[in-house]
């Protein structure tokens, strides 16, 4: 040791024991007193285990040291499950695994067997049902087997034509129905948004026979589109044709009645003059009748059958009769 210099031990204070304490505790305070949860979920907030309550995005407060604990929701964010196929690789080139026939293979209403591959899209409406109602480790298989069985009845009520044709879209719209009841039964708190059915083939024996049945089904309504046709352009013009022969109908006998009507008038006049002068009235239309017959004829000459004086020369020269 050297003379004249002192060297002072270090000592523990308990000043500053208290001072790092302190700074720690506010350290491990302020680490769990807040939760932040996304724009896309909802966090569910327990206080000793037991619901409190669920607040939406943003930044909250909790109490901390584990008196409060926050399970976090994707209420926002559609989920998907996928039957008879999985996408192992989604991007540009997608790459899936397919013929899971142990989900896929159905029998229809005419007891044929057919593979059905669907996906289903849904949403968690009610996160606390979501989190309590069923346990965690059967959550997606509890949807799963809801999908499966409503899919499985709607298929075995249908014949397998239906099925691959004109009974798909009702298929569809009928599953979102029937699996949104069968959910809310369960209270598990999701919510189903859209059914869409893939490929719906026969088994591998029969495709080419129902690919056959297929072209003959499209080419039979292509066949009835065509009458359709036919029929949409031929019908107005036949009916223009029959409304314009009607038409000219009634114009004829429009005519024909005004004429008829023209007549009687003509005739009830000239009744009413011959009551008033018979005599000159039977002359006067003996001349007329007379006028109309020989209006057109030249060179015609008449005689008076009571003539008894002489007979009329005739100028020959006049080439007439």
């Amino acid at each position: 040791m050297d003379n004249g210099n002192t060297r002072k031990a270090f000592r523990f204070s308990p000043s500053l024991f208290i001072v790092a304490f302190l700074v720690l505790l506010a350290l491990v305070l302020a680490s769990t007193s807040f939760i932040i949860v996304d724009q896309t979920e909802e966090a569910v907030i327990l206080r000793f285990g037991k619901y409190l309550n669920t607040v939406g995005p943003g930044l909250h407060y909790k109490m901390p040291l584990g008196i409060d604990k926050s399970f976090n929701v994707p209420t926002k964010t559609v989920l998907t499950e996928q039957f008879g196929f999985r996408t192992l690789k989604g991007g540009v080139n997608n790459q899936y695994q397919n013929n899971l026939t142990q989900e896929s293979t159905m029998l229809t209403g005419d007891l044929n067997i057919v593979d059905v591959e669907w996906i289903i899209q849904y949403r968690i409406t009610d996160a606390r049902s979501w989190l309590f109602n069923v346990h965690e480790t059967v959550r997606n298989s509890t949807i799963r087997d809801v999908s499966q069985s409503v899919i499985n009845s709607l298929v075995g009520d249908r014949a397998i034509l239906d099925v691959i044709g004109p009974e798909r879209q009702a298929i569809e719209n009928n599953s979102i129905t029937m699996m949104n009841e069968k959910l809310k039964e369960f209270g598990i708190g999701v919510h189903v948004i859209n059914v869409q059915l893939q490929n719906i083939v026969p088994p591998a024996g029969v495709q080419s026979a129902f690919e056959d049945v297929n072209k003959a089904i499209q080419d039979m309504n292509r066949l009835i589109n065509e009458g359709k046709e036919a029929y949409n352009s031929q019908i107005p013009k036949a009916s223009g044709e029959a409304e314009k022969a009607v038409q000219e109908a009634q114009g004829y006998a429009a005519e024909r009645v005004n004429r008829a009507q023209g007549d009687v008038a003509r005739f009830n006049s000239v009744y009413n003059e011959y009551r008033k002068a018979p005599e000159v009235t039977r002359k006067r239309l003996y001349l007329e009748t007379v006028e109309s017959l020989f209006a057109e004829e030249k060179g015609t000459n008449l005689v008076d059958k009571n003539l008894e004086n002489f007979l009329p020369l005739k100028n020959l020269g006049t080439g007439g009769n």
